[in-house]
């Protein structure tokens, strides 16, 4: 009899407390994160990758649901301003299953850093098509008509996609070698593995149809990633980083192939790039001083604010 009582009084007390649990673990906001494990010449570095985190995030919720952080996971933007043009994408079944796949995991690699740094805002964002219509434009040498419109189908969001995760994976691998704690280092090992996975299964459906050509342009998928490589290198004014889904025999993997699924170099190792590379990319002119393209204020955090405080006069 008192063994039964004494159980039932711990079964009432178990469920009186999973009642209560919504409201405890509800938001991430009443989480009091301890950053002080995490040196200082670290939370640079960590907190930069936010900056692309959100970009991603972004453009792969509002690609495949029709909205954003705003309405998933308003917690993780910091109050910062709403995106300019996202909108859901025109996508068959298959592909719309893997961009929301990758979105859920851009929101995870948000609360992760999150965690880890205290972060900041989401930077103003321009995902319109304008936007991306100005970087094919660019890539290409001359206006495409009609413009490219990265919701439009599938391939053309595949296409888009291509310019995004890429750019990201490359700064991790940058930023790696420079940190010092375990957990710093282990978060970017993480986030560098799954940002590559994703890069991989993008250029793999698109190098499924490398020889298709993007209607109504007449240009082949290969032609276009070509081109987007070839961008990304002159744009961070560092040489060759970037890689399209066919090259040349002489620069495929041990010079023996022109196919390209994965991008390396003579050793087949990721390429590294430095933050001042990344937003001479993603602002779209060079230069990591002047805001643009999809950070038409710029991007934030110390790193990317230093440079916009530090603008060379001419």
């Amino acid at each position: 009899m008192a063994l039964t009582f004494t159980c039932t009084a711990t079964i009432t007390t178990l469920l009186i407390s999973l009642i209560f649990l919504p409201k405890f673990y509800s938001s991430e906001d009443s989480i009091d994160y301890d950053y002080s494990s995490i040196p200082k010449s670290d939370v640079d570095l960590l907190e930069f990758p936010l900056n692309l985190e959100f970009l991603e995030a972004e453009f792969f919720l509002h690609s495949s649901l029709g909205y954003g952080l705003d309405e998933f996971a308003p917690n993780l933007t910091k109050g910062g301003p709403s995106p300019i043009g996202a909108k859901r994408a025109n996508l068959d079944p298959f592909t719309q299953d893997i961009i929301k796949q990758f979105a859920f995991q851009e929101v995870g690699h948000l609360r992760a850093i999150q965690k880890t740094v205290k972060g900041f805002p989401r930077p103003l964002l321009d995902l319109s098509v304008a936007s991306f219509a100005k970087v094919v434009d660019r890539a290409f040498g001359r206006p495409l008509a009609p413009p490219f419109d990265p919701y439009a189908s599938g391939l053309n969001l595949l296409l888009a996609s291509y310019l995004i995760p890429y750019v990201g994976l490359t700064g991790y691998v940058g930023a790696n070698s420079k940190l010092r704690a375990p957990a710093s280092k282990r978060l970017v090992a993480g986030l560098l593995a799954v940002e590559s996975g994703q890069d991989a299964i993008i250029r793999a459906l698109l190098y499924e149809r490398v020889m298709m050509k993007v209607p109504p342009y007449g240009i082949t998928v290969a032609e276009f990633t070509n081109r987007f490589s070839e961008l990304r290198n002159n744009l961070g004014h560092v040489g060759f980083k970037d890689e399209g889904l066919v090259v040349p025999l002489v620069e495929g993997a041990e010079g023996k192939i022109t196919g390209n699924v994965l991008v390396g170099d003579n050793d087949s190792i990721a390429f590294e790039r430095t933050p001042e590379e990344v937003l001479r990319i993603v602002y779209g002119g060079g230069n990591e001083h002047k805001p643009g393209g999809f950070y038409p204020k710029g991007a934030n955090g110390r790193i990317a604010r230093s440079h916009l405080h530090s603008m060379p006069t001419s």
